[in-house]
This record gives C-alpha cells, sequence and structure tokens, in this order.
C-alpha cells in the first residue's frame, strides 16, 4: 500500500471527521442526488440555521461540499472527486485486508490437512 504524504493524510483525517458526524453524513447524502440551498439542507434537522451552516463549512474545508452564492441563495453541491478520494481510501484497506485473511485461510487450511504430529510420536 503507498505511503501517503503528511499533506494527504491531513486530508484524508478531515474527509473523515466531516463524515464523522450524522448530521454531515445525512447532508452528503441528500447532496448525491443533486444541488441543494441550505436552508432546504436544514429541513430536515432539528438545529438552528447557523448550526447547519457550520456543518457545511467543515463540509466545504474537508472539500466534500462547495456552494456558491446566487443572490440571497447559497446552494450547495457534492464534490464526486473527494467522495471517490475516500472511496480509495476504503477501498486500498479493504484489499489489504482481504489478501492478509486469504493468506490466514490458506494458512489455515495446511494445518487442517496436516497429519498431528503428536499423535504419529
Amino acid at each position: 500500500m503507498p505511503k501517503c504524504s503528511q499533506a494527504a493524510e491531513r486530508e484524508i483525517d478531515l474527509l473523515f471527521q466531516a463524515l464523522a458526524d450524522p448530521s454531515r453524513r445525512a447532508m452528503v447524502d441528500r447532496l448525491t442526488r443533486g444541488p441543494a440551498s441550505v436552508s432546504e439542507l436544514a429541513r430536515p434537522f432539528a438545529m438552528s440555521l447557523p448550526a447547519v451552516v457550520q456543518h457545511l463549512h467543515l463540509l466545504e474545508a474537508s472539500g466534500l461540499v462547495r456552494s456558491e452564492k446566487l443572490g440571497r441563495v447559497r446552494t450547495c453541491s457534492i464534490e464526486p472527486t473527494t467522495l471517490r478520494t475516500a472511496e480509495a481510501w476504503v477501498a486500498q484497506r479493504r484489499t489489504t485486508w482481504e489478501r492478509r485473511l486469504d493468506r490466514l485461510g490458506g494458512f489455515l487450511a495446511e494445518q487442517t490437512n496436516k497429519p498431528d504430529q503428536e499423535s504419529t510420536q
């Protein structure tokens, strides 16, 4: 598995920090269906608009969300490249663990197929 630079590690840390909160994950999930205004994103939550804006700031800082203001309306949209970064990070770890588990399975199968050395002595 390739070693990440410190800057890349900080980006991944911020990305997963942003995804750690259920409200932010719900916002990201909503944005995967298309752009939405801040008030539309806030609607399902029992929190103040300033609290929603704070969550959105963290999502923007992580690179998961971008926003633009047209007139009085701020519209947010998902940044698919950043989602693919998270997906790639998880996939790399999954591949590593699958290989390790395959090797363990092979080792255990060998041990099961070997005659018991103690019983032959």
